[in-house]
């Protein structure tokens, strides 16, 4: 049932109340009413359409006791379930990112959608710190800038590398262009006419060269353009991200995207958690210690890392201070490392957290 008025955001389920799993997929959405319990009550399959979606909360709201409430757990929020948690929000159902199940206990289990609804909702029982689903308008738009700019950003150094490896074939351009940099050599390649020869190698080398040279100047404007696009919408979302020393507007899009909204996260340990900047204990007999932690979201922990090498080769006081006092400590380059990304996530977290507009 939708949330009462004047219920506060809190990402937290209530445990008194019923649960619907759902398992997303590109033309079906599978689900399952579980009690508070964790008791199985109902079961259906819809299809992943407007239409589908409405037949489901009939359906849920057909299925749920008299008195009882209910929230959902579903899977991809932000993939193949994005259009049914915008249905549920705009009809005030509190929803959460569903934990996908693990391999293990999946060859352990068995395998189907049905099962991986009633497991969606279970683990929502369990799960004392759920993720409500990313924010929708501004924060949006810039979560679609940064996975595009991951993609032209992949595609031009691959491009590059094509690039690269065409003139090693080629004999007097590839020492006309061997001393240059890159952006000289694509331009060069650029400028070169027609060669006069009736040779077809050397003819479709160079226009295979000219065609190569072109997407990456293509993409070196496309590039630019996100680039510009990311800075306006980090100083509309939250400005004081980009006076942190180290932090560029393509590292705080990341960090803005991934926290996006007061409250996903209950704290700055979620965060560090989500990050994989969290330290994982590796302790054994007398040594005590800590690890990286391998997991988490990759995208945003190349964040964290970026912004602490940045402040390393800036020499940034307050960061190499913490180095030389850590390293006499007897942490390794490694464990301060992972320190100063644990720090550097509490450090956004908070000020994300008390200078970023609510959602609207």
């Amino acid at each position: 049932m939708p949330i009462e008025a004047g219920q506060p955001a809190d990402s937290r389920p209530d445990r008194r109340r019923w649960v619907v799993g759902v398992d997303t997929h590109t033309d079906t959405h599978a689900a399952a009413l579980v009690d508070a319990l964790g008791e199985v009550h109902a079961q259906t399959e819809v299809s992943a359409d407007p239409d589908g979606y409405i037949r489901l909360l009939a359906w849920a709201g057909e299925h749920l006791p008299a008195g009882q409430r209910m929230f959902w757990a579903v899977e991809g929020t932000r993939a193949h379930g994005h259009g049914l948690t915008r249905v549920l929000q705009a009809a005030g159902h509190q929803v959460i990112e569903a934990v996908p199940p693990v391999r293990g206990s999946r060859r352990r289990g068995g395998k189907s959608d049905r099962l991986d609804a009633i497991h969606a909702a279970r683990t929502a029982l369990i799960n004392d710190h759920p993720a409500t689903p990313r924010a929708d308008g501004p924060r949006e738009a810039l979560r679609l800038l940064v996975t595009a700019r991951q993609h032209y950003s992949t595609t031009r150094t691959a491009t590059i590398n094509v690039f690269k490896s065409v003139i090693l074939g080629a004999t007097e351009l590839r020492e006309q262009l061997r001393h240059l940099p890159t952006a000289a050599q694509i331009r060069t390649v650029l400028t070169l006419p027609e060669p006069e020869t009736a040779d077809v190698e050397e003819r479709i080398r160079l226009q295979q060269l000219q065609t190569l040279a072109q997407t990456v100047t293509d993409l070196n404007a496309v590039l630019a353009a996100n680039y510009q696009q990311l800075e306006d919408l980090v100083r509309q979302l939250c400005p004081a991200l980009l006076d942190l020393p180290g932090v560029g507007p393509q590292t705080a899009a990341v960090a803005l995207t991934a926290w996006s909204h007061h409250t996903r996260l209950r704290d700055e340990a979620a965060f560090a958690a989500l990050a994989g900047a969290a330290p994982l204990p590796a302790s054994s007999g007398r040594h005590q210690r800590h690890r990286l932690n391998r997991g988490g979201d990759r995208t945003l922990n190349a964040a964290l890392h970026t912004i602490v090498t940045t402040r390393r080769r800036m020499k940034h006081p307050a960061t190499s201070a913490y180095i030389a006092r850590r390293t006499a400590e007897g942490l390794t380059p490694k464990e301060v490392l992972r320190c100063l990304k644990r720090y550097t996530a509490r450090q956004l977290f908070r000020l994300m957290q008390t200078t970023a507009p609510a959602t609207t």
